[in-house]
């Protein structure tokens, strides 16, 4: 096959000659005729349609699950929260290679990913080295009692296949690789509603560890782009399924505590699962900050500084205005002055607007195109992917717009200033889909510093997951 901007000509062995460094391919998948409501068995007749007739998208998620049954090092996929980095949960040398990838501290636990309850049931019942994975398609088990705690039912009835991830016992003999569960008596599973992450996961025919594709403690991803930033020179293929819709991680639940627990927030909120048999009780185990010393976290997330960007993060609570945002910069902008002694480069700022504050804090200024241009725009979501194949081609999720401050009494400063100003928007759905995309948008822009106007998180649970995200990503949080 031809090359086309030096990718795809490659096989995934293959390494640029002069570097050593690994290619790191770009596989378009999100024209492929399936959908989130289509059953496994449907997911696959679609599927085995568009392989017949030749679609290169069909072939590439077959490559893509080869490549999980028979190497070690993983493959990039998206789901409907962030794209994931997956690997055989079986084989230690392939979860390794999510360690090795990630850069991921080794007692930070892996979730295993599953496309049907049946999947789940043969992790569940068999031993490691009894061959439950690996014999095809067509062994899943039949008529078998579950093996999930009753506890679950109600949960897996209304939100599988979703968001949401449950703490099981890990059978012993095990059949997972014990760096999945970073030697913890329990691992997390979840049924991804991606279409595209249940059926790369059947043709694989093995159970995928997957936490986020990013570089461990930098912001999740949510478009193929932020996977490439990352990932590039680490990985060999990145399935580009076009951005995540949730933007947020899944939600853990421990059922097997009494009172059950909430691990840790996510796409489905604390009152859907109350309203559950069984889970009315159910209490929050989760801290905002990370877990301190050598206790052992019990799920992804709790110990270590996560959804970080570069720059340094502050958090502004709800409620806090722009003029408390701008009392901020005019100390910010005098310290790195005192620092710095005045630098060649112009202050960079960053900020992400939700609620109340003003484009770029309501200070007069220049705005700028992303071609350099002077105009009028806003900050805008693109979907655009010109060339999948192309990792240079893929844009942003969220564009930040460009304001050239000029030397002002109101901020006290001597200097111009570059702010780069992102809208997220006002409900917690769009809030949630860019914050992450945002972070890394305004990473890419090399600002110093990110100011973040917080939401209330008693505004309902995904409100929370994302308040949640942001102290785990933020220096500071200015309250009171």
């Amino acid at each position: 096959m031809a090359a086309r901007n030096g990718v795809l000509g490659k096989t995934p062995n293959d390494s640029n000659s002069e570097t050593g460094e690994r290619i790191t391919r770009v596989l378009p998948v999100h024209g492929l005729n399936i959908s989130a409501q289509d059953t496994t068995q449907k997911l696959v007749e679609r599927w085995t349609a568009e392989y017949e007739r030749g679609n290169p998208e069909a072939k590439a998620l077959l490559e893509a699950a080869e490549a999980l049954r028979t190497r070690d090092i993983p493959v990039a996929f998206p789901t409907e929260t962030v794209y994931g980095l997956g690997a055989d949960a079986t084989r230690s040398a392939a979860v390794q290679g999510i360690y090795r990838a990630k850069q991921r501290p080794s007692d930070n636990p892996l979730i295993v990913h599953v496309s049907s309850r049946e999947q789940l049931q043969r992790l569940l019942r068999s031993p490691r080295g009894e061959g439950a994975f690996g014999q095809g398609l067509s062994s899943e088990v039949q008529g078998e009692a579950s093996l999930i705690p009753p506890i679950y039912e109600p949960l897996i009835s209304k939100f599988w296949p979703g968001p949401l991830t449950i703490l099981l016992p890990n059978p012993t003999p095990s059949p997972l690789a014990p760096e999945v569960t970073s030697t913890l008596p329990s691992f997390g599973a979840r049924m991804p509603s991606s279409p595209l992450a249940r059926l790369l996961i059947h043709l694989a025919d093995r159970p995928l560890a997957a936490p986020s594709a990013n570089a461990s403690t930098k912001p999740s991803p949510t478009t193929a782009q932020h996977v490439y930033m990352d990932m590039r020179g680490r990985i060999d293929m990145i399935l580009d399924g076009g951005p995540c819709g949730v933007g947020v991680e899944s939600t853990v639940v421990d059922g097997l505590l009494h009172p059950p627990a909430i691990l840790r927030p996510g796409g489905i909120g604390i009152e859907e699962i109350r309203a559950c048999p069984g889970w009315e009780d159910v209490r929050v185990g989760y801290k905002d900050g990370a877990l301190q010393g050598k206790e052992a976290p019990r799920a992804p997330g709790m110990k270590y500084k996560h959804y970080s960007p570069k720059a340094r993060v502050v958090l502004f609570e709800a409620g806090k205005g722009t003029e408390a945002v701008k009392s901020r910069l005019v100390r910010d902008l005098a310290l790195g002055q005192e620092k710095e002694k005045v630098t060649s480069s112009l202050p960079r700022v960053g900020i992400v607007r939700t609620k109340c504050w003003m484009k770029g804090l309501g200070i007069p200024g220049t705005e700028y195109n992303h071609d350099g241009s002077t105009g009028s725009e806003t900050s805008s979501v693109s979907n655009t992917h010109t060339d999948p194949l192309n990792p240079s081609s893929l844009v942003s999720f969220y564009q930040p717009t460009r304001l050239a401050l000029s030397p002002s009494p109101e901020l006290n400063s001597k200097t111009p200033i570059e702010m780069f100003d992102i809208d997220l928007g006002t409900d917690a759905e769009s809030i949630a889909r860019g914050l992450f995309s945002a972070l890394r948008g305004l990473d890419e822009e090399n600002v110093s510093i990110i100011y973040v106007e917080g939401i209330s998180d008693t505004e309902g649970d995904l409100a929370a997951a994302v308040m949640n995200r942001l102290r785990k990503a933020a220096e500071e949080e200015i309250k009171g």
